[in-house]
């Protein structure tokens, strides 16, 4: 048995961690933090072709700086990196910070996605509002469970043919250790097999997070030729660089080195494939930050590695997919949601069709 979700289902299963969104509706962008009460052990992996990132070398295992006091998840493409400054600010009045000489410097990667040309209004003027996204997603930062969908970073995400969002899943294992991811989903693929409602997760899926929906049967022919932002539209247009995404932070509560928490993300990438077609082409930034509090030590360390591993792309699989079906209803977007999309038809009166955001 792999295991089962943690009573939230979500990155907050993990104890020690609290998680703060905040977003622009006029902008159709959002930020997204995660802050562990403590330094965490951190690392990440990239395998998209067009990613944006602060501070990401560091986390490479053979340097210094082992533990980091924040992740941020940002909208705005390049200008969304001001998050990172918001979130700083907000830490270093906290008191929280790597140690150099007397003073103390906050520790903080951050990963962006594209989502300008999404339909909302990016007249900002001379300066973006990201720093301020992140200082607010900081003061948002606490325990209480969030929703799936259009919420913090997730809110201006689009795929291939649907509106995207900010998923996540749990898992905690036989060994005790939990594992859970929160991703925001923004690719250039699609989530859903097809032109129906089935996602390409459904494998993974525990219940009906996403639907229940399993896999369709006769396997559709449409599966066979992915999906792709843009093309997906207009067939005859070509693929544009830089408009797209998929950012993913795996947390767990095992302790691990940088070295492992750097295979843990590797591994974790899995997910992408397993839920997004096509994944990690030169046109995302695809990504995924590791985040070990260090609360539950490995008794078998080879052993344990694989279960968090596996584990790592099941939560990761199923955030995507939980994402991508949260996400509600935009007037800014040309794209529908999944319940809008799939659900809406069966609707029998006004009171059942799914909720519009501006």
């Amino acid at each position: 048995m792999l295991g089962s979700p943690g009573p939230l289902n979500s990155i907050l299963d993990i104890a020690g961690l609290s998680v703060g969104h905040a977003v622009d509706h006029r902008l159709a962008s959002g930020v997204s933090v995660v802050i562990p009460e403590k330094p965490a052990v951190a690392s990440v992996h990239v395998m998209g072709g067009a990613p944006g990132t602060r501070d990401t070398e560091l986390l490479a295992p053979e340097e210094t700086v082992e533990r980091v006091d924040a992740l941020v998840l940002a909208g705005g493409s390049a200008f969304g990196l001001g998050a990172a400054s918001g979130l700083m600010a907000y830490m270093s009045e906290q008191g929280r910070g790597f140690l150099v000489g007397g003073v103390r410097v906050p520790i903080i990667p951050a990963a962006i996605l594209f989502d300008l040309m999404n339909g909302g209004d990016k007249d900002w003027g001379r300066f973006p509002p990201y720093r301020n996204l992140g200082w607010t997603a900081a003061e948002d930062a606490d325990h209480k469970p969030f929703d799936c969908g259009s919420t913090g970073v997730g809110f201006g995400c689009t795929t291939a043919n649907l509106l995207g969002g900010l998923g996540t899943a749990s898992l905690v294992l036989p060994s005790g250790h939990t594992v859970a991811a929160m991703v925001a989903v923004n690719a250039v693929g699609a989530a859903t097999i097809g032109d129906g409602p089935h996602f390409w997760a459904a494998p993974f899926e525990i219940g009906d997070e996403f639907g229940g929906l399993g896999l369709p049967h006769p396997w559709p022919e449409a599966a066979r030729v992915p999906r792709i932002k843009g093309v997906a539209e207009d067939p005859a247009a070509r693929p544009s660089t830089g408009t797209a995404t998929t950012l993913g932070i795996v947390a767990t509560d095992a302790a691990l080195t940088k070295a492992q928490a750097k295979r843990l993300a590797i591994q974790a990438h899995d997910g992408f494939a397993r839920a997004l077609w096509p994944a990690h082409t030169p046109l995302d930034g695809d990504l995924i930050f590791t985040l070990a509090t260090g609360e539950r030590p490995l008794a078998d360390p080879l052993a344990d590695m694989v279960a968090l591993g596996i584990a790592a792309v099941n939560v990761t699989a199923r955030a995507i997919a939980r994402g991508v079906h949260g996400a509600t209803a935009k007037t800014w977007s040309k794209l529908p949601s999944w319940s809008e999309r799939f659900a809406a038809p069966q609707a029998t009166s006004p009171l059942n069709r799914p909720p519009v955001e501006d």
